[in-house]
């Protein structure tokens, strides 16, 4: 039998706070979650002889597609009824009512920010590569999957997303999880779940880039992306508490349906790889190394 030794988790979410001003671990991890993604997809265009300006052009459009797709798919997935009836609050950092105060844009969903991203590099394929949205998807998902490691590390600093009650030996007491109705109650760290599948996801995909030539098969490692990471978030969804009480009336929650399509999609496109020409990296590059 197991003996318990639960973890109290009682970090103060607030580095530091200066004249209203903080700074949060939540924020601190999403930059280096960029900042890692860039120096991870600088090797990849730089072992393809790829242009650095496609690289710098290729992080706005993901930075903003991020936040964009993030902040909306919380916005419509989870908090409808409230965001219909403050719709400026969605783009703006502020809550108007019952008074003015700066929030921060407080609601990210991932599922939105997956949805943001494939329509970003969409564009991006459009306006500077040139190239089909599955050559780029494929090298852009892989510092992606690493990024969702960073996040769910920030969720856990937060005290936010977190587990049922367990009485497994590592669960977590959330003590600064006011919202929970007993916040001394040990929990699965369902955020830790997720960051270990996420960052099993990314070994997976590197491995796949750098030693396999599936790479050449357009839509593979988008394909194999799509799979691993959201099949994990479906499957963690289970020791979830619901994040919103319309959850608690249905039989899979909002996280594991909107999960569902993305595996499908994945599926279709491992299919979809096998099924047309192998496209060598190099092909149609004529764009100069800066």
């Amino acid at each position: 039998m197991l003996l318990p030794f639960f973890i109290n988790w009682e970090v103060d979410p607030e580095i530091f706070n200066l004249g209203g001003f903080s700074l949060r671990y939540y924020g601190l991890l999403f930059v280096l979650a960029f900042i890692c993604g860039y120096k991870i997809e600088e090797k990849i265009f730089r072992a393809e002889g790829l242009s650095m300006e496609w690289l710098d052009k290729l992080w706005i459009y993901v930075a903003v597609a991020t936040v964009v797709g993030a902040r909306l798919g919380h916005c419509l997935f989870y908090d409808w009824a409230y965001f219909s009836q403050h719709p400026l609050e969605m783009i703006l950092p502020f809550r108007f009512q019952p008074e003015f105060k700066f929030t921060g844009f407080q609601g990210l969903a991932s599922h939105g920010a997956a949805i943001g991203i494939i329509a970003g590099l969409w564009y991006y394929s459009k306006k500077v590569s040139k190239k089909s949205i599955f050559w780029i998807l494929d090298r852009a998902v892989i510092p992606i999957a690493l990024a969702g490691v960073f996040i769910r590390l920030g969720n856990l600093m937060n005290s936010e997303i977190v587990g049922e009650v367990t009485t497994l030996p590592w669960g977590f007491r959330f003590v600064n999880a006011y919202s929970l109705e007993d916040p001394l109650a040990p929990r699965h760290p369902a955020q830790l779940y997720e960051a270990f599948c996420y960052l099993v996801s990314f070994v997976v995909l590197m491995y796949l880039y750098w030693r396999t030539n599936v790479k050449e098969r357009q839509g593979f490692i988008f394909g194999m992306f799509l799979i691993l990471i959201f099949t994990a978030r479906f499957l963690i969804e289970f020791v979830k508490e619901n994040q919103v009480d319309f959850e608690e009336a249905m039989t899979l929650n909002m996280g594991q349906w909107l999960s569902i399509p993305f595996v499908l999609a994945g599926c279709f496109m491992l299919w979809y790889s096998g099924k047309h020409k192998v496209v060598p990296p190099h092909a149609g590059n004529t764009s100069k190394k800066k």
